[in-house]
């Protein structure tokens, strides 16, 4: 039988008290009467003397001291318990979580007694160490516990101190820059942006977006040719844009097909002005007005088998011409000047329109210029005016949905968000007739935000339709003529 079922009211004093233990059998009337007047006590250090019919007082405990501990572990087989001091306390206290006077069986009164009659300890107190660094010896290894107040997923507010807002020059991008006018048109001189490719490669040409310029491009091209040294990549400033000159006096003729025939001319121009024998394999890119112009291009047929595919960015007819509603909204919202050109580098971050700040730095410079007779503090602004452009948004996407289905070539869709997708484009993704590929972390300018992404996405999309790695088998009538077995 167990222990506790031999014993009743048994009463354990620790080292402040006596010992009390009643003898008799649980479950008898006669063994409780027998317990009273048996009652066995074992005196210990410091005991008070109780008897089993009137029981103790619970007096504030003293604390006990070394001589009490001495003479307990005379009187006692079992060794002290160890008495915790208040460094170690507190600093338990913080690494397991416990609340305060919870631990051990001293409360904190017991504490503040000890101290009080002991010396205190000159040890100084650290602080405990935050389970949100990695360097703690209480977190797991290679995890991070975030404190609750710190705001993980908050946007950036502002612009972080030290944050350099200098531009950076497109020579660190680029091999050369070429400025092209068209025998048919003298009145317009193309500005281009230009790495050759290496022996076959392929050349990458890339059309921007309204009020944009070519070194969008310039940090996505470089990461293309970290990844594919051979590629080239043509950057194009389209007329009324970037450092190409335009007619003046003349109201811009930004129709589609004028962009695309531009850009067919520039890609001839730049073939001549090169040396190149032949026109290389070509991958077509453009971004929001610059994906309508290459498709429009492809869908021309003029670059004939020299066109790979083609890859557009984030736009799509739908959504594009849902977005129009709304655009008088935004160009009335943003700034109409600038104080400097790192002012209106540190507002396109601020205001989250590049979301990457070496794009930032690379591509705002180009979309400015200082205006004449501006008000002195703000003298910088937009070099494109865009709500001149509003004759020619709706011709600019009108029809892009079926003409990107129906091109010659590889195609490939990069959205930030799949609602930007219509109807007639889900249809022909759940056909598998053309690539699709989702950045929900990015925003309209995909190939800034992210651009070693873009760059992955862009570069696979080249060897799939890579025709150099192809080997066909040879012609039947080939082998005949040979002699061999068909």
């Amino acid at each position: 039988m167990h222990l506790e079922s031999k014993l009743v009211g048994a009463k354990i004093q620790d080292l402040r008290g006596e010992t009390t233990y009643p003898i008799g059998r649980a479950g008898s009337k006669d063994s409780v009467e027998r317990a009273s007047a048996h009652t066995v006590t074992i005196p210990t250090a410091n005991a008070v003397t109780h008897s089993a019919s009137s029981p103790p007082r619970s007096p504030r405990p003293r604390c006990p001291t070394r001589r009490d501990e001495t003479k307990h572990q005379k009187a006692t087989s079992s060794p002290p318990r160890p008495i915790m001091s208040h460094l170690q306390r507190a600093w338990a206290r913080s690494k397991l979580g416990i609340a305060h006077g919870s631990l051990g069986e001293l409360g904190e009164e017991d504490d503040e007694a000890c101290t009080g009659s002991e010396a205190k300890d000159d040890t100084p107190e650290h602080a405990a160490d935050d389970d949100s660094s990695s360097a703690s010896s209480v977190s797991s290894t290679g995890t991070i516990i975030p404190a609750p107040s710190q705001r993980l997923f908050a946007r950036p507010e502002g612009v972080a101190r030290g944050r350099a807002l200098d531009p950076i020059p497109w020579t660190t991008y680029f091999e050369r820059e070429l400025f092209l006018t068209p025998p048919a048109d003298p009145a317009v001189t193309f500005h281009v942006y230009l790495s050759s490719p290496v022996d076959k490669g392929v050349l990458f040409v890339m059309h921007h977006g309204a009020g944009s310029s070519g070194l969008t491009f310039a940090v996505v091209g470089a990461e293309i040719r970290k990844s594919l040294p051979s590629a080239g990549i043509l950057a194009v400033d389209c007329r009324g844009h970037g450092s190409t000159v335009s007619p003046e006096g003349h109201a811009l003729d930004l129709r589609l097909q004028t962009l695309s025939a531009d850009l067919y001319t520039v890609i001839q121009m730049t073939r001549d002005q090169m040396g190149w024998k032949q026109t290389p394999d070509i991958l077509l890119v453009g971004h929001s007005l610059g994906g309508a112009v290459v498709t429009d291009l492809a869908m021309t047929g003029k670059l004939g088998n020299s066109v790979l595919g083609y890859a557009v960015l984030d736009v799509v007819e739908g959504s594009a011409m849902d977005a129009l509603q709304s655009m008088h909204t935004y160009l009335s919202t943003r700034p109409t000047g600038f104080a400097s050109i790192q002012a209106a580098i540190d507002w396109h971050i601020r205001s989250r329109t590049v979301r990457n700040s070496i794009s930032a730095r690379t591509s705002v410079a180009p979309l400015l210029s200082l205006v004449e007779g501006a008000d002195p503090s703000r003298p910088w602004g937009w070099r494109t005016n865009l709500s001149a452009t509003q004759p020619f948004w709706e011709g600019w996407f009108v029809g892009l949905s079926s003409k990107f289905l129906r091109a010659k070539g590889g195609k490939l869709l990069l959205l930030a968000g799949t609602d930007r997708l219509d109807t007639e484009l889900t249809i022909g993704q759940m056909q598998g007739k053309y690539a699709l590929q989702v950045f929900p972390e990015a925003g309209h300018f995909i190939q800034e935000d992210i651009p070693a992404q873009t760059a992955t996405s862009l570069v696979d999309f080249y060897r799939r339709n890579d025709r150099s790695t192809l080997v066909l088998p040879p012609k039947v009538s080939d082998l005949l003529k040979q002699g061999k077995p068909v």
